[in-house]
């Protein structure tokens, strides 16, 4: 088994190579809480990298998938590597906690009203693995959490446990980091071992016991520091991906005002060897972006202006959108509309904070008597937010073609790449896969 190389950068900038032999490796077992997108696949790449692992859901129906090989969403290689995990006996699945080496928590960080991040599902978690705490255990945080969120962490296990510590002050010492996940959607598995990793310790003995972890499957770089400063890296990258779209959004709509072809625009501008835009969409999705860069504008309000500016930019932009498909459909009294894609990235059935699954559900709301036919080539079944909706149904895009009247392309799936269709009807093309069309 070939670990690669895998580097410690500390904080004053003094970076040491190591390189783990087959005898060095340690199998440890490692209880894994929340068997979602990152949670599963963490599990997994632990399984089968020699450590015994306990995946723990409170989800009945992924704990039965799991449990039986099977992965409950679409992600590249995750079900095979599963597959042999679980029928090798390295990876179980339950819905409780258990006794552990490494406790990791993996579970949602959404955020509450005023946009603050909501921690009840990190505060369940930690609360489940307290009782079972003996002393020398490490607990790392992978979710996405405001800055101080491994700090509380750490509060609410000595409130709970006065006979144990956090600081490394005694004997019965719980080792906590923060090591936060930065992998692509339909590449976690490939990400997840060749990425470079951020670990940060509430102590410097934290962080190196995570990294030793980490490094018995990590091909990149591990780069240790504090956790509040891990914590505000992971916020950091998507709140400066989120600032980019938003200049590119902008462009778009600069661009619809002024008769030019944003892509065309954003593709001259790139030409520029210290330029890179990012695409314009009808919104931002998924967990991280659309959701990251409010934990930073929650902790530091008056210092976040920019951030702000972006996150409401973006989260304009799908108005923007429904806009435009209520106006090509104004002189028809029942239009079928087609929204080509749900999930919030392409080619993949994540629909985590997704605007096209938002527009298709606002256009089926404000035009009652339109029929709009949503097509998403990842999933069998329309998700909760639609299925409720009666005049919204999941079609291909054969249907599309001979009976829609106006499309929203809103995801750039391989499939609507790919298609020969040449759309003869109105179509806003909010990826630019139809430049020209109709």
């Amino acid at each position: 088994m070939d670990h690669g190389r895998c580097a410690m950068t500390h904080r004053a900038g003094s970076t040491t190579s190591t390189k783990l032999t087959e005898a060095q490796i340690v199998s440890l077992h490692v209880a894994v809480l929340g068997l979602g997108y990152i949670g599963l696949p963490t599990a997994a790449i632990l399984a089968t990298h020699g450590h015994r692992v306990t995946g723990v859901d409170v989800s009945a129906r992924h704990v039965e998938a799991v449990s039986q090989g099977r992965v409950p969403f679409v992600e590249p290689d995750l079900e095979s590597q599963v597959a042999e995990a679980v029928s090798t006996g390295h990876l179980t699945v339950q819905r409780h906690a258990t006794p552990a080496d490494v406790f990791i928590i993996a579970v949602p960080t959404p955020f509450a009203e005023g946009y603050a991040a909501d921690l009840s599902y990190v505060d369940a978690a930690v609360d489940g693995v307290i009782p079972h705490l003996r002393g020398g255990e490490l607990i790392i945080l992978e979710s996405t959490s405001p800055p101080g969120t491994t700090q509380r962490l750490a509060d609410r296990v000595r409130a709970a446990r006065p006979d144990l510590s956090t600081d490394g002050s005694t004997d019965h010492n719980i080792a906590i980091a923060h090591c936060p996940e930065r992998v692509l959607p339909g590449r976690v598995m490939v990400e997840l071992v060749e990425n470079d990793r951020i670990v940060g310790g509430l102590t410097p003995t934290a962080a190196e016991r995570a990294k030793a972890l980490y490094e018995t499957f990590c091909r990149g770089q591990i780069h240790l520091t504090d956790a509040v400063t891990a914590e505000l890296a992971k916020l950091t990258e998507n709140a400066f991906r989120d600032v980019n779209i938003a200049f590119a959004n902008e462009l778009s709509l600069i661009s619809e005002r002024l008769g030019v072809d944003v892509f065309e625009l954003i593709d001259l501008a790139n030409k520029h060897p210290r330029v890179n835009i990012l695409q314009p969409g009808p919104g931002v999705g998924g967990h991280c972006i659309a959701v990251d860069p409010w934990f930073i504008v929650s902790a530091a309000p008056e210092q976040s202006r920019l951030i702000r500016t972006a996150r409401e930019v973006n989260d304009h932009k799908p108005e923007h959108v429904i806009g435009q498909v209520m106006a090509a459909v104004d002189d028809i009294r029942s239009p079928v509309i087609a929204t080509l894609g749900l999930a919030f990235k392409p080619d993949i059935d994540d629909m985590r904070e997704s605007p096209a699954l938002e527009i298709t559900a606002q256009l089926a709301e404000r035009l009652p008597a339109a029929t709009v036919l949503a097509v998403e080539p990842n999933v069998d079944m329309l998700p909760e937010r639609l299925s409720s909706l009666p005049n919204v149904r999941l079609a291909s895009l054969e249907e599309v073609a001979e009976t829609a009247q106006v499309a929203a392309l809103l995801v750039d799936h391989r499939e609507f790449k790919e298609s020969r269709w040449t759309p003869d009807i109105p179509v806003i093309d909010t990826r630019g896969v139809w430049r020209g069309t109709a």
